[in-house]
This record gives structure tokens, sequence and C-alpha cells, in this order.
């Protein structure tokens, strides 16, 4: 017999600290589960307070899912409404507090707390664009109001932002509680369409192939190297092998291979780590909130590329990043590279490979990743295969294969520009998408349509862009084996046509065009707010000379705004 729990006992219980996150209309407390999560912590804290049933199912196995239920602690007792995580900025007053407090969405999002109180809570108050327990509709206007712009250089950003979660609005179905559960309903009908026609289960000829070219590559890279001393046609060969390579580690990550977490996560870590350098743990803890929180400013890490990239215009207000747990400072770099986006894009991503090798070194060595259950070794794993990527690569290839250090460092650049590639692929599908902050009514397959575009191509071009170009498809089933996606992408077409969801879906030059046009877009929303910024300075000065206490009073509050 269940055990009913009423809605506000579960909001006191977060208060208190406890991760209760919904699934199939029951309450699991997961907050002593968080630290033996094979996911991370932060997956989990995006969930609290939420009914997280669709998200849960698509991340984790049948095996994992019949064991969800062992964490409830009762039944809820009616329909669920999504409440706001604390790591987004959710309050939970105690049950003895009125209503009559002045409301935290009023206050900047840089106030500083004095330390972590709920499961998740940041230590720097975060404030959603989005007030609280608000359901966004075209008719509302509580919600743009009650933003408060303090300063005149931002508010051209603010109200540029505001129309596109308007646009988003007028495009999509309504977010009331009985469209999102009819959304929810047809998704999962979809999944199971999915699940019958055998999609999950991987052919692994697809992957023979995969290795049998990987090692072609890897091969003729040495080969020409060692035994023709051609150490640029080697280097390019190099790269090549290693973007081909990052795809059988996605896969892996999301144990969409033999589907058995050991046996996947070890296929991962030697093809990431071990060849490639990088770190399977850092990338899926990362990766996992992504999916999560597609496209969120403050929350997804995938578009928090300051001071080099911005693709919306929230990220020019020092904007605290949940997953980074520090600021994200609109400073004087990214007031010189935001405008020049458009053209560094890919100068930049030529170098991402370097960036991933800071971060993989920083998750092992900070044991950022679980440190308890069926994960806790694979830190150790990491560590030794990042060493050995290190004596094989650097030392063995670059040191002992070239005679010079002009050739050294002219072969790692090379080798490094090439797989640019794969940063490419990667940012193309949410970078033009959209940013929007629309609360927690959402429901999951509506956030994943919403945030991720599709790269058409041939079928016989499908080995370059490696599944990655079925984004769409691969963000509503995570662990659908790569290969399938193709075959599974008809099912996603019949689903937003019968919803009356848009599928995102481009040609790769087209797909470049629009990330252009986007990243020139934001651009010049922050050519606009800096030009703005230089008239209010300009004006400060010209008031400056007037000796007026009024005047004096005008300049000392601009001073304090800027």
């Amino acid at each position: 017999m269940n055990n009913f729990i009423q809605a506000s006992e579960i909001k006191e219980r977060i208060r208190k600290g406890q991760a209760i996150v919904i699934y199939r209309g029951h309450a699991l407390r997961l907050d002593k589960w968080i630290k033996f999560h094979p996911g991370g912590d932060k997956a989990i804290h995006h969930m609290i307070g939420r009914d997280a049933t669709d998200e849960m199912n698509a991340y984790h196995c049948d095996e994992t899912v019949a064991g969800f239920l062992k964490w409830k602690i009762g039944k809820i007792d009616g329909d669920w409404v999504n409440c706001l995580p604390p790591i987004q900025g959710g309050t939970y007053a105690a049950k003895d507090e009125n209503d009559s407090s002045e409301s935290s969405h009023k206050k900047d999002v840089s106030e500083a707390v004095t330390g972590p109180k709920m499961c998740g809570e940041p230590a720097v108050k975060v404030v959603p664009k989005m007030p609280e327990g608000l359901v966004p509709s075209l008719n509302m206007t509580q919600a743009f109001e009650q933003h408060i712009v303090v300063d005149r250089a931002l508010s051209h950003a603010d109200r540029y932002d505001d129309a596109l979660v308007r646009r988003d609005l007028e495009s999509l179905p309504n977010l009331d509680p009985a469209t999102q559960h009819w959304l929810s309903q047809e998704y999962n009908e979809m999944h199971q369409k999915v699940i019958n026609a055998g999609l999950y289960q991987c052919d692994y000829t697809r992957y023979f192939k995969e290795a049998t070219r990987i090692a072609l590559l890897f091969g003729l890279s040495l080969y020409l190297l060692f035994a023709h001393k051609r150490w640029f046609w080697s280097a390019v060969c190099m790269g090549a092998a290693w973007q081909q390579l990052v795809f059988i580690a996605h896969d892996a990550g999301h144990i969409s291979i033999t589907h058995n977490y050991q046996v996947d996560n070890i296929i991962g870590m030697v093809v990431a780590s071990w060849i490639g350098g990088l770190s399977l743990g850092w990338w899926k803890r990362n990766h996992n909130v992504h999916h999560l929180v597609t496209n969120d400013p403050v929350h997804d890490p995938d578009i928090q590329h300051l001071p080099f990239f911005a693709v919306s215009t929230r990220l020019f207000t020092d904007v605290y990043s949940t997953y980074y747990e520090r600021f994200l400072w609109f400073d004087k770099l990214a007031r010189k590279t935001i405008p020049l986006q458009r053209f560094l894009y890919y100068p930049i991503l030529s170098f991402g490979r370097f960036n991933l090798y800071r971060l993989s070194w920083m998750h092992v060595l900070l044991g950022q990743g679980p440190r308890r259950g069926s994960a806790a070794w694979f830190r150790y794993f990491e560590l030794a295969g990042l060493a050995f990527f290190n004596y094989w690569f650097f030392y063995s290839v670059c040191g002992c294969g070239l005679s010079t250090t002009r050739e050294r460092v002219q072969y790692v650049l090379v080798s490094h520009i090439v797989t640019m590639v794969v940063h490419v692929q990667i940012t193309l599908s949410h970078f033009a998408m959209s940013t929007s902050d629309l609360g927690v009514a959402e429901g999951f397959a509506m956030r994943q349509l919403r945030t991720s575009m599709d790269v058409d191509c041939p079928r016989w071009l499908d080995f370059f862009h490696g599944g990655l170009q079925f984004q769409v498809v691969h963000h509503l089933f995570p662990r659908l084996p790569r290969h399938n996606l193709r075959a599974a992408q008809p099912f996603v077409i019949e689903f937003c046509k019968k919803v009356g969801l848009k599928y995102s879906i481009y040609g790769f030059s087209k797909g470049n065009e629009v990330v252009l046009s986007k990243l020139e877009e934001i651009a010049q929303q922050a050519k606009t707010m800096l030009d703005c910024a230089k008239t209010m300075e300009r004006d400060a000065h010209t008031a400056a000379s007037t000796k007026t206490p009024e005047r004096q009073n005008w300049v000392q509050t601009h001073r304090r705004l800027n």
C-alpha cells in the first residue's frame, strides 16, 4: 500500500537539504545516493523538485530504471507541479513564513549568500530570468516586467532577449500542465516505437569497420613519420584518427555500445584517455548537465565559452555558472573578442583540443568525478591513461620521431588543428538554437527539440560526422547506438508533425551559415551595448565639469552603476 506525501512536505524536505526528485508519481529521496551517482552530482541537482520521469528513463538502462523506486519515500498526492531546483535559484520558504516578504527576483544575480543550505544550492544567489512559479505564455506581462535593469547600457540586450523568449512562445505548444503532459505521453509512445523497431540493438560490425579505419589512419600516420619523414601528412592522419575516435568515446560515454556500464566505460576510457589524451569522466560530467539543461546560459557548460564566444546576451551580465561554480566575467577581453566572434569562430576552434587537455587534467587531479561507488576507480585508470598518452604522443612520436623543435611544434599544431572538425560539429548543433529560459514547466522532449539542430548529409558521409549530425535524435534518445540514429529519424519527424514542434535540420554548409549569422547577431548586440556604455561615460565626463550638486549626484550615480 502506497504512503501518500503532500507537496508541502516535499518542499519542506528540500528546504532542509534533501534531494527529492519525482519519478512516475513517486517522491524519491536521492541525497544519500548523490555521492555514488556515476553521472555526477549536478545531474541530480538540476532535477530536484521536478518530475524527472522522462529524463531518468532516457538516460538509464532498464536494469537501473527497475531500481529507481527503492529510493521512494511516498506517492505524490495529486498532480505534481514542478518546482525550481535550488541550483537554479529555487526558493523554499519555511512553513511558518508568510508570503509578504520581498520577492527575491528583484535582487541582482550577483547577490552573495553565506553558503549552500539546500542540496545543490550554489554559493551565489542565482535568479532565473523566468520568475519562479510562473508558466510563460504569450499574453503574460509579469515575467518581463519583473526584470529590473539598473544600467541603461544593458537595457537593449535585455529587450533583445525578451523578444527571443516571445518568439519561442509564438512557435511552441503551450506550456500549461495539460499540454506538457500530452507531449510527454506522445514522446513515450514514440520512444516505445523506437524500442519495438529494435534500434537499441547495436550492430558490432559497424564498430569493426570503424576500428579498422581508425587503425589504418594511425598506422599510416606512424609509417609516414618514421619511414618517410613526411611529418605534415603524418600529422594530418593523426588528427583525422583522433577525430574519428571521439565518436566511439561518445557512444561509450552514453553506454550505447554494449549497454553494460563497466564495459562501455572501459572502452571509452581506453579510447579517450589512453589513445586520445582526454578524460571520459570529465566529458560525462559535463555532457550529462548539457543534456539536461541544454543551451541555458547560466547552467549549460557547452555554451559557456567567455571570453571567446557568447550565444546569448544574458552572458553580457557577468553570470554565475552553476557548473563551473564561478562567475563568467564579461571583462575587457570579452568586450574585445565578442564583437569579432564571427571571425574568430574557426581560428579559436582550431585550438579547442588544448583546452580539453586542461579540463581533463583538472577533472582527474582534483577528483571532480564520483569518489565512491562503481565509478570511483575510473579516476586512477584515467590518470594512468593520460600519462601514457603524453608518453606515446609527446615523447615517442614528437620527441623521438622528429629532429627539431620547429618540426615538433608544427606537428602538434597541425595534428590538433585537424581535429577542429569535431568542435565545429559539436557547436553546430546548438550555437544557433534557442537559449531562452522558459521555466520548469517545459517538458523534456520540447526542450530538446527547441535547443538542438540536426545536420543533413548523404548516408555515405555518416562516417565523417560520426552520428553528431543527428543531435536532435540523440538528445531525445541518448542511449541509442549511433549507427541507428538515422533509422530513428522518421519517428522524430512524425512526432514533430503530430504535436506541432519544429524539427530543425540544415545541410552542413547551411548550418555553418546559420551559426555564423547567430554569432554576428549577438556580436551586434554587444557592440550596441558597448557603444551605449561609451556614450554614458562621455556624458559623465561632460557632466563632471559642472559643479552643481544635481549634476554631481548624476555623475556619482552613473559611476556607481558602471
